[in-house]
C-alpha cells in the first residue's frame, strides 16, 4: 500500500535535535525492528504518538514533531490474509512479551517478521498501537527505510527551524 499524509512522533527531548534518526531503535531494538536495524516509529495521530511515548507512569517531558510523508511499499497489518501469508496473526503482533523473548532468544517473533518484510522490499509497516488506552483506530507506521525523496519520503515540518536552536 501507499501511505500519503502526516505522521507524528513524541520524542524524548534528548533526541529532539535528530527527529529523523532511527538510532535509538537500532541500538535497543523495538517490537518491529531487531537490534542493528534502524527504525522510525511514527503515529498517524498526535494522541497515538503521545500514548506511544509515555507508556509507563506519568507524562514525561516530550517534544512533539510532525512530518509530511509519502511512503510506497507499506505492509498493512490490518489485512489478515496478508498477515497469515507472512506467518503472523493479530495476537502475535500484540504479544506484550516481545522484549522478554528478544532477551531470551536474541530476536522476538515480531522482529523476525519485520526482518522478512524488509527483505521483501517493504519500506514500512502499518500496525495498530498497543500502548495503554489505544484502540484499533490508533495506528502507527514503523519505517525501516526513509529519506527526503521518493519512494520513502519523510519531511520534518519545522518551518521556523525551532529544533535547530
Amino acid at each position: 500500500m501507499l501511505y500519503h499524509g502526516k505522521l507524528y512522533r513524541a520524542l524524548n527531548p534528548i533526541y529532539a535535535r535528530e527527529p529523523l534518526s532511527g538510532r535509538g531503535a537500532e541500538f535497543y531494538g523495538g517490537r518491529f525492528n531487531p537490534k542493528g536495524v534502524p527504525a522510525l516509529y511514527a503515529s498517524l495521530s498526535v494522541m497515538t504518538a503521545l500514548r506511544e511515548a509515555n507508556q509507563v507512569g506519568n507524562l514525561q517531558p516530550t517534544t512533539l514533531v510532525s512530518y509530511d510523508a509519502e511512503i510506497e511499499s507499506v505492509f498493512d497489518s490490518r489485512d489478515e490474509a496478508a498477515l497469515l501469508a507472512e506467518g503472523m496473526d493479530a495476537a502475535a503482533l500484540a504479544d506484550g512479551t516481545w522484549r522478554d523473548k528478544m532477551k531470551a532468544t536474541g530476536e522476538a517473533r515480531t522482529q523476525a517478521f519485520a526482518r522478512r518484510l524488509i527483505a521483501g522490499g517493504y519500506h514500512g509497516l502499518l500496525v495498530r498501537s498497543f500502548a495503554p488506552g489505544a484502540t484499533a483506530d490508533d495506528l502507527n507506521l514503523v519505517l525501516w527505510r526513509w529519506s527526503d525523496a521518493a519512494p520513502a519520503r519523510v519531511t520534518l515540518i519545522d518551518d521556523e527551524n525551532r529544533l535547530s536552536r
